[in-house]
């Protein structure tokens, strides 16, 4: 092999090395645009390797990212906290759920009360909904979303203002 074709080989050997591979799973969820689980559904798990299959619980997190649900009550598996010397915490076993594929988990039909698949529907007054393909039942949206995830900061700062009409009050003037 000639003294050219070792450089080069050795220059693609670094390119690829360097670079970092992006995982199947997340360039498949990337593409997915549309998502039918929401915080606060009852799901169903689905897959009949999974071994907790046919356990329902209600959806805590939904990880668009990588696809994937975080049931409560469900999948879960010993934590090990390390021990903190320093603020007298000792180390510790804890059960937390791990998250699931959202393909392996259907949402609950609100009428049968066994998984369905869903799909999308425009009503006369013009609001989208989700409805239920084994019995055509309108899914609701959970109650859990009309509360913010993270609570908004009530700490009061010199930038706030204080009084409701000052923020109404017209201060710029142009010149004509």
């Amino acid at each position: 092999m000639s003294t050219r074709a070792k450089v080069m080989k050795d220059l693609m050997k670094t390119a690829f090395h360097n670079r970092k591979e992006i995982k199947p799973q997340i360039q498949e969820a990337n593409k997915k645009k549309k998502w039918n689980i929401l915080r606060g559904d009852t799901v169903q798990i689905v897959e009949k390797s999974h071994p907790e299959y046919g356990k329902q619980g209600i959806v805590s997190l939904v990880d668009r990212a990588r696809d994937r649900v975080i049931v409560e009550g469900v999948n879960a598996a010993p934590k090990h906290i390390k021990p903190n010397p320093d603020a007298g915490r000792p180390g510790r076993t804890i059960m937390k759920e791990r998250s699931i594929h959202a393909s392996n988990v259907n949402i609950v039909d609100p009428v049968t009360g066994l998984p369905t698949r869903v799909s999308k529907k425009i009503l006369e007054d013009g609001t989208k909904v989700r409805v239920a393909k084994k019995s055509g039942a309108i899914i609701p949206r959970p109650e859990i979303l009309e509360k913010r995830k993270r609570p908004q900061s009530l700490t009061v700062t010199e930038s706030c203002t204080e009084d409701a009409d000052a923020v109404w009050e017209i201060t710029y003037n142009p010149q004509p």
